[in-house]
């Protein structure tokens, strides 16, 4: 960046070389002023009043000119004669919190840089202390053949200075605010809260000109002899007479371009307005009839489906044990044949020892 200025701030006892540099540019687009018969370029010319001749910028010079008509020069060496002890320094008068400076004050923004390396370390303490203290400092300068205000504050990691307009120079706004007796219910602050919500918070960096755009397409189409297309500009419309339905309407169009007012099905939803009356009532009701009534069907299919997954569940688990009795059939069997074995093994034992003791009798008898 180029510097547009070079001194010093004045911070206590401590002096900061620095250098300011402007820390915003202008995109709009510039024009030129032509002659449209032959494109010949208009040119603006110094001329004297008195012989009407053209004067070169070497003798021209500032003048003050009194009530009365009363001419009276004042060239750049009266001016540098002047005791301005701001003239190369931004001497700090204090600090305050940066909520006590009104926007409306607001100027011109700038960049401090620290000129050369033992500049450094002040310009870092003091860059530090303003950003642990919270604070913004509140400084004199000269700029331009003038005295100024400015607040200094840390962006980053460097000291950024806004030009401040002096409290006089702020109007008052006599007469700009509207009649007192204007009411606000609390209805439309409700809806104004909603629609508030509703568009969020605004994203800085996706902000652009769309009219420099159109400008710049424009001036391409004009260049390359290209028809110009023309839009249709909106018609203004007429003067809302309904505030409520209006915020309505915004509310909804808001929901709308952000995707927020859609059901399960698609649909987008409706707003009703807050206490407006027996319509809304109805339809509120109407619509929680539904929701209701659709909620409750979706309720009922589902115990539908649950009670008719528990029978299931039910009659499967009467089934599990049936598959199992052939198993226990054929331990039955087993047991049935293991004790009808046991019974013959009796038998034959009993008839044979019964068969033993006939022949010893008999042997005996003998």
């Amino acid at each position: 960046m180029r510097s547009i200025w070079n001194g010093s701030i004045s911070f206590g006892l401590v002096s900061i070389p620095v250098k300011l540099m402007n820390a915003t540019e202008n995109h709009a687009i510039s024009f030129r002023q032509i002659h449209l018969e032959d494109g010949g370029r208009i040119r603006y010319r110094k001329v004297c009043e008195l012989d009407e001749e053209e004067v070169p910028a070497s003798e021209t010079v500032k003048a003050y000119e009194d009530a009365d008509g009363t001419v009276i020069p004042v060239t750049d060496e009266d001016l540098a004669s002047l005791p301005l002890p701001t003239a190369k320094t931004i001497e700090i008068e204090g600090f305050v919190p940066a909520s006590a400076i009104d926007p409306l004050q607001l100027d011109s923004a700038y960049y401090l840089a620290a000129n050369g390396v033992p500049a450094a370390k002040p310009y870092a303490l003091l860059r530090e202390a303003l950003r642990r203290s919270g604070k913004v400092a509140v400084a004199k300068y000269a700029l331009r053949g003038r005295e100024r205000l400015g607040m200094l504050r840390v962006s980053d990691d460097v000291i950024a200075m806004h030009a401040l307009l002096w409290p006089d120079e702020i109007r008052a706004p006599e007469g700009v605010a509207p009649d007192a007796d204007v009411k606000v219910r609390d209805a439309e602050l409700d809806l104004a809260d909603a629609l508030m919500n509703t568009l969020g918070d605004a994203d800085m960096d996706t902000l652009h000109d769309d009219y420099r755009e159109a400008v710049e397409e424009l001036v391409a189409a004009k260049a390359a002899g290209e028809p110009v297309a023309e839009e249709e500009a909106e018609k203004p419309e007429g003067k809302v007479i309904d505030l409520m339905a209006a915020l309505e309407n915004s509310v909804r169009a808001a929901k709308e371009s952000h995707g927020e007012s859609q059901g399960e099905d698609g649909e987008v939803a409706d707003v009703h307005p807050i206490g407006s009356g027996r319509g809304g009532k109805k339809s509120g009701g109407s619509a929680s009839k539904r929701a209701h009534s659709k909620k409750t069907g979706e309720k009922g299919a589902g115990e539908k489906k649950g009670t008719a997954r528990k029978g299931a569940e039910k009659t499967a688990a009467k089934k599990a044990p049936a598959k199992k009795a052939p198993a226990k059939k054929a331990a039955a069997k087993e047991t049935a044949s293991t004790k009808a074995s046991a019974k013959k093994t009796a038998a034959r034992k009993t008839t044979a020892a019964k068969k033993s003791s006939g022949g010893t009798r008999k042997r005996t008898s003998a």
